[in-house]
């Protein structure tokens, strides 16, 4: 016999809210300064240059301009944004060129 009630659905209904975590603007896209770049756990993706990390390891633009992902290591990446002087004078040389 059991020594406890049945009670299912009472008992149930402690489901956390989704966090939405990951990349939110891809390698290539255009960002303006405090445009939310990556949101996780952790350091998945560490901060580059011209990019800062929240407290909750959001990374985040400080600047205008491209975003772009590098080898930080072998495991790791790095998130970094080319200022759009750097963007538009590279643009500029392959058109030259």
């Amino acid at each position: 016999m059991a020594h406890k009630k049945g009670v299912g659905s009472s008992r149930n209904g402690r489901d956390s809210n989704p966090k939405f975590r990951g990349i939110k603007k891809y390698g290539g896209e255009y960002v303006t300064a405090g445009n939310i770049i990556a949101r996780q756990c952790g350091t998945k993706w560490h901060p580059g240059s011209n990019v800062g990390m929240g407290t909750d390891y959001t990374i985040y633009s400080l600047v205008d301009g491209v975003v772009q992902f590098q080898h930080h290591n072998k495991k790791k990446y790095k998130i970094s944004v080319l200022p759009v002087e750097f963007v538009e004078v590279a643009a500029e040389e392959t058109v030259e060129a």
